[in-house]
């Protein structure tokens, strides 16, 4: 008789919020399939469990999924755990649980604290309707074609980031939705949990000098119906601020400020050699 898939979240920050469910399976089960089993080996000895641990993550899931799946089939129960939060929500769990239903492997969820939900919780941003992006891809055109299809997104939005690649995800965000409200939530649980409510081209000009640490995420207001304000000379200027930032030249800088706002390039010119 086959065993069971358990999707098991784990705390985010505080161990205080791992439920007693959570711990009850992960004692119960046969092994647990862990993101990094470093990582989880120190939850486990918190709480004195003690389970056999296979690592499953990104660069090895379809090997190690297809092992999981025949040791389940074979009579083992697992569950699945990942380094913080809920397993296969922006996860390579995702494929695991999916395999499972495919081979018809009962699967089973105990939730946990979610990063994302938390996120938006939080943020004191719009909560009725809300969309979660995940990561930004590194990839210059799977990157621009996300950063298309949002555009005029009407739902909250929430993004994770790496804090060393914050001020880039801001910068195109900002390039590519306009100025909105946004807040910035890091460190969910954890002594230092922070939300910076800020607009969004405060925030691109700001942390491309600042840096953040911790785990962030990102959650952005959808496109207002109300026509959108016409754009200031300031606007313009944090526009070319930023792309000279990128390394452009202060001429091209203006030319390409001067075409997405409609305002002048010698005004946008005049003011960024003022500055240097």
């Amino acid at each position: 008789m086959s065993g069971t898939l358990y999707i098991v979240g784990t705390p985010i920050g505080n161990l205080g919020d791992m439920s007693p469910r959570a711990i009850e399976t992960l004692e119960s089960v046969d092994f647990i399939a862990a993101e990094d089993t470093r990582v989880t080996l120190k939850l486990l000895n918190h709480f004195d469990i003690k389970k056999p641990l296979i690592s499953y993550f990104e660069h090895n899931r379809f090997e190690k999924g297809q092992l999981i799946a025949d040791r389940i089939e074979a009579g083992e129960s697992c569950a699945i755990v990942t380094d913080a939060g809920m397993p296969a929500v922006s996860d390579p769990g995702e494929d695991l649980v999916a395999l499972c239903h495919e081979r018809e492997i009962p699967v089973r969820a105990v939730p946990g604290p979610t990063a994302f939900a938390t996120a938006v919780a939080l943020s004191g941003l719009p909560t009725g309707r809300f969309t979660f992006e995940g990561f930004l891809s590194m990839n210059k055109n799977a990157r621009k074609a996300h950063l298309d299809e949002i555009r005029d997104e009407k739902r909250t939005m929430v993004f994770y980031e790496a804090p060393h690649k914050l001020s880039n995800t801001l910068a195109d965000l900002y390039n590519a939705l306009g100025d909105r409200r946004i807040a910035i939530v890091r460190e969910i649980t954890k002594i230092y949990e922070e939300v910076i409510r800020i607009s969004l081209a405060e925030a691109a000009e700001k942390y491309a000098e600042e840096s953040l640490k911790g785990e962030i995420a990102i959650v952005i207001e959808g496109k207002q119906e109300t026509a959108e304000a016409e754009a200031t000379l300031d606007d313009a200027l944090r526009l070319a601020r930023l792309y000279m930032k990128e390394g452009i030249s202060s001429s091209m800088a203006a030319k390409k400020a001067a075409k997405e706002t409609g305002i002048k390039k010698g005004d946008i010119y005049r003011l960024l050699t003022e500055e240097e």
